[in-house]
């Protein structure tokens, strides 16, 4: 599976939350007010626009509120993963927070309030309020060119190269395709190598097309740190994190495993829980993936987004240059039917309408070796959740905050949202790859000498691929990391490997096919750059 802000997870989701009650990974629809949202049950609105159509009762939040001890308990019993820690915000307080199970199911060690997890994806709405703070200093706009602050930015449309902006790749509408640059990542490519391959990849219509990028929104996020004159982690713990005494939070991976108070990543290893080897490093990508923070830190920053910007009496952000990060800027989830509400991306948001007539404003992210997050704000009821865990994600923290928006909205969990978000994880997670779950043919034509397919095949956008003889077999080997991956024989000169990496599913297959001196990955044919070339 590519890397779990993906856009996989983000429209199968966004599939089930545009039915429901509450936004999360690239899902909702609906605009945001830049005015400080009312009470509670206040049936004083200053427009149209923010009237909701089910009232909230007094009280009701807080019966919300006592229903998350079980509701956690449930979801860590039947789903067995090692930690969770879950905080509400409600009126400016902190009004839960609370760790439960373990940060590593090898030294016990509870999960609590401070316990610091990888965000992943929530990493993006993050960095965009990091923006909002440059925006209105006036170091930078959310219309500005990249080119104007990174001169060596360049995609492979001139045109696009010139014009696209800031905004425009921190709403993923740059038509740079899903997940444009992941591959290269899992190969061991450092962010400036990714960013400088993204001029090779294929360009769909120019903000007319929506497609989820790590690496376009990171190459937005490092030309506004240019333009302060100073590095994306510097720049997020000086405008943000700092201001907001966020204590516990960077966008450093060697700050991260650094904390003695650390959750770490799990994965599934015959059907029982056990810490990621290798771990995930998201340095690469650290704008969109890399932040690492606790649920008492992430309640600083909620409450900061409730009040419109402003946090314990001083404006951290200007509502200014805010409001157009929580607002529609591009169309994630197309309606399916005409009486379906779409899904909308802002800068860094996913901007959603409630069936209960309200603004949700919230973002997912995960890991494939150990994290799944979420969190959800509610701004006209004043309620913010966030839900942090330390698994390869199968849906919890989404299930948790749609039951609590339910409980806040409606009084009740009106959807079996436990059962919808385990359907939509596991297609997410099954794997996949051409070959995945077939077998060789009964009748398999021979292969020819392994030593005939040996040597090394260039390609402009992955680099060479290695493949070599090793014990009677061939392997492939890619990338500055040297990830090898066995390869075995299909049908005469196919073959067939396991992709390797963050952006692979365990079980995934693939094939490796020959011909004369072309070799063709399967795997890294999805823009159509599979090809790799013997001299």
């Amino acid at each position: 599976m590519r890397d779990r802000s993906r856009v996989a997870i983000g429209l199968a989701v966004a599939a089930v939350l545009v039915v429901g009650s509450c936004a999360q990974d690239d899902s909702g629809g609906g605009t945001a007010s830049s005015s400080p949202a009312p009470p509670s049950g206040t049936a004083q609105q200053e427009s149209p626009g923010q009237v909701a159509g089910v009232a909230i009762p007094d009280g009701q939040i807080d019966r919300a509120v006592g229903r998350l001890d079980q509701i956690a308990d449930e979801l860590m019993s039947s789903s067995k993963i090692p930690g969770m820690a879950v905080a509400v915000v409600h009126g400016g307080k902190v009004v839960y927070s609370k760790g439960f199970g373990v940060r590593d199911v090898t030294t016990r060690q509870p999960v609590d309030s401070g316990t610091v997890f990888q965000l992943a994806s929530v990493s993006k709405p993050l960095g965009a309020t990091v923006v909002a703070r440059e925006v209105a200093a006036g170091r930078v706009a959310w219309d500005t060119p990249v080119r104007r602050l990174s001169p060596g930015f360049a995609l492979r449309d001139p045109y696009v190269t010139e014009n696209v902006t800031i905004g425009d790749l921190y709403s993923h509408r740059s038509g740079l395709p899903d997940h444009a640059g992941d591959l290269l990542e899992d190969l061991g490519y450092d962010r400036g190598q990714v960013l400088e391959r993204l001029r090779q990849l294929p360009l769909e219509t120019f903000r007319d097309s929506y497609a989820y990028t790590n690496y376009g929104l990171t190459a937005a996020a490092v030309a506004v740190a240019e333009a302060a004159g100073t590095s994306w982690e510097e720049l997020s713990q000086r405008e943000i994190y700092g201001p907001l005494g966020m204590a516990s939070t960077s966008s450093r991976y060697d700050e991260f495993v650094s904390r003695p108070d650390r959750a770490v990543g799990h994965i599934l290893v015959n059907g029982e829980y056990r810490p990621a080897d290798p771990p995930r490093d998201p340095d690469p990508q650290a704008p969109a993936g890399g932040v690492s923070s606790s649920v008492d830190d992430m309640t600083r920053w909620m409450t900061m987004m409730l009040a419109d910007g402003t946090f314990e009496g001083t404006e951290i952000v200007p509502p200014g240059a805010l409001l157009p990060a929580v607002s529609p800027q591009a169309m994630s989830a197309p309606p399916a039917s005409p009486d379906s509400r779409a899904g909308f991306y802002g800068f860094g948001f996913n901007v959603g309408t409630s069936p209960a007539g309200r603004v949700t404003l919230g973002h997912s992210g995960a890991f494939n070796r150990g994290a799944g997050t979420a969190f959800t704000l509610i701004p006209s009821a004043d309620v913010g959740i966030v839900t942090l865990t330390n698994a390869a994600p199968i849906g919890i923290p989404e299930t948790l905050n749609a039951e609590f928006a339910d409980l806040v909205q409606f009084g009740e969990v009106r959807e079996d949202w436990r059962k919808l978000f385990a359907g939509v994880f596991e297609q997410i997670n099954a794997p996949f790859g051409d070959l995945a779950g077939k077998e060789p043919p009964a009748n398999a034509k021979p292969a020819r000498p392994l030593q005939e397919y040996a040597g090394t095949y260039d390609n402009a956008y992955f680099g060479p691929a290695v493949v070599s003889v090793d014990n009677g077999a061939l392997v492939l080997t890619m990338g500055p990391a040297g990830v090898r991956m066995p390869m075995r024989h299909w049908d005469g000169d196919k073959f067939v490997f396991a992709p390797q990496g963050e952006g692979a599913n365990p079980g995934s297959l693939s094939t490796a096919r020959f011909e004369e001196n072309r070799l063709i990955l399967a795997y890294y044919e999805q823009e159509g750059l599979g090809m790799f070339v013997k001299p």
